[in-house]
């Protein structure tokens, strides 16, 4: 059985999917590009960007009552590799050790021009 999440803490999805699902124990996140819910708009640089995804994963968490405590998965999509220090100090930010297993990739695009775009996967 899954459940799909929906809070309006995070932006709304941009396409046939929801921002996240619960099944069984475990809360999937879908990739959250940098859009400030509230304003609608994109911050500039990459590590701000970063900030916001990271942002937007923690509030469709808890929504699901779960946290970043209870990631266990997180996958980096960027555009440009060079920025890799930037968004990693970001993302040392939101999370502590054990930190959850990822990957980082670089991409051709993104939607709406991000630089940066991070999904997640946790437990309940």
């Amino acid at each position: 059985m899954k459940t799909a999440i929906s809070t309006n803490a995070a932006p709304g999805a941009i396409g046939p999917y929801s921002q996240g699902v619960v099944a069984g124990h475990a809360v999937y996140v879908s990739g959250q590009l940098p859009i400030d819910p509230v304003t609608g708009q994109m911050p500039k640089t990459a590590a701000e960007q970063a900030h916001q995804c990271l942002t937007n994963i923690r509030a469709i968490l808890e929504a699901a009552n779960s946290s970043l405590a209870d990631v266990v998965r997180v996958g980096i999509f960027m555009t440009d590799l060079a920025e890799f220090t930037a968004v990693n100090e970001v993302y040392s930010s939101f999370f502590s050790t054990p930190y959850p297993a990822r990957a980082t990739v670089q991409v051709a695009a993104l939607p709406r021009g991000a630089k940066v775009e991070i999904e997640a996967a946790a437990v309940k």
